[in-house]
């Protein structure tokens, strides 16, 4: 699906990344972790992140449950890792002192789901035949092999709120219902009542949100050609884009994907370099509503929650009536 420029998300002015307003002393709770008897980290909002980067390693219980970092901080002073499940795609926030950690790389976990994943995603292209010259579009995951589909809603920066109706709508659907949530930071700094109406959903198990990096600023200049347009833009820092956002997530008490999808599902191959080294599953959209009003089994299905893209929430609602959108709806992390 050759995609296009993302219609009312305009280009905002650059920001710091994000901390939070009111930064309060943050208080790691404990519980047992369901596989090996390790003890996850959950953070409260106002934590201070620092020293966030990115890294590769094999990590190991006592007691035998293997993960893998992909990034460590600093959170309150407390040494903290990123983790993700190979087998499940799972992630959470681990404690380091909790496990022996070695630096790993990707020959040595090819065989795991989640390398296979990572990889496969960063040479998905979709169809580029009317793109410009090393403009990739629709790069990543367009669909699962199983006979439902994936519910993706975008949060690129906007002036309007967040759809509620439509995500309270969702939980009449199915429940709980399984969301992926593309992200940009800029959204997240600038609705924090929104944001925390969604973490209040996730909480009471309504809805089950998965939380897919969308850049931090996501550029966009309205009329722009797509080869300097989104990160395509002269002097996009790639690399802070993904961890910013990333940061500005943990910092607000909630655990990133180990998903990324691009601003307009535009991109070249410099940037999938990127989300390749960071250990990043790239997420397409095999039907982007507003502009492709299908859906087969399998399909990424992609709207807008930010108040941006009212055709595709209707489009939405009319195939799912019509009983046009294939069900059920999947957790992402099923995708790959």
């Amino acid at each position: 699906m050759a995609a296009a420029p993302e219609r009312r998300c305009p280009r905002r002015g650059r920001s710091p990344p994000a901390v939070p307003r009111t930064p309060r002393p943050w208080i790691i709770a404990l519980t047992l972790a369901i596989a090996g008897g390790g003890a996850q980290a959950r953070n409260a909002p106002g934590a201070q992140v620092q020293d966030y980067r990115p890294v590769f390693q094999e990590c190991h219980l006592a007691g035998g449950a293997v993960s893998l970092a992909i990034r460590r901080m600093q959170i309150d002073g407390h040494g903290m890792m990123l983790t993700v499940d190979p087998a499940t795609l799972a992630t959470s926030l681990q404690r380091e002192q909790d496990w022996s950690c070695a630096d790993t790389d990707d020959e040595r976990q090819k065989n795991t789901r989640y390398i296979r994943a990572v990889r496969s995603s960063n040479l998905a292209h979709g169809d580029n035949e009317l793109m410009p010259p090393g403009v990739i579009a629709d790069a990543g995951i367009l669909r699962g092999t199983k006979p439902g589909s994936f519910v993706t809603a975008d949060l690129c920066p906007s002036r309007r709120p967040l759809d509620r109706a439509f995500l309270q709508r969702l939980l009449s659907v199915q429940s709980p219902m399984p969301l992926a949530l593309s992200i940009s930071g800029t959204w997240l700094t600038r609705h924090e009542a929104d944001f925390q109406w969604l973490r209040e959903q996730a909480r009471t198990g309504h809805l089950q949100i998965t939380w897919v990096d969308h850049s931090y600023h996501h550029p966009y200049v309205r009329g722009r050609p797509l080869a300097t347009n989104f990160l395509l833009e002269p002097g996009i820092d790639m690399r802070a884009e993904i961890l910013d956002t990333e940061r500005a997530l943990i910092a607000h008490g909630e655990t990133p994907s180990v998903f990324f999808r691009f601003p307009g599902l535009i991109s070249n191959e410099a940037l999938m370099r990127v989300t390749d080294d960071y250990h990043l599953i790239v997420l397409g959209a095999g039907a982007w509503l507003a502009r492709s009003p299908r859906a087969r089994p399998g399909d990424v299905i992609l709207v807008h929650a930010n108040g941006n893209e009212p055709a595709g929430i209707k489009l939405f609602w009319d195939l799912l009536g019509r009983g046009k959108l294939p069900k059920p709806f999947m957790p992402l992390t099923g995708a790959p």
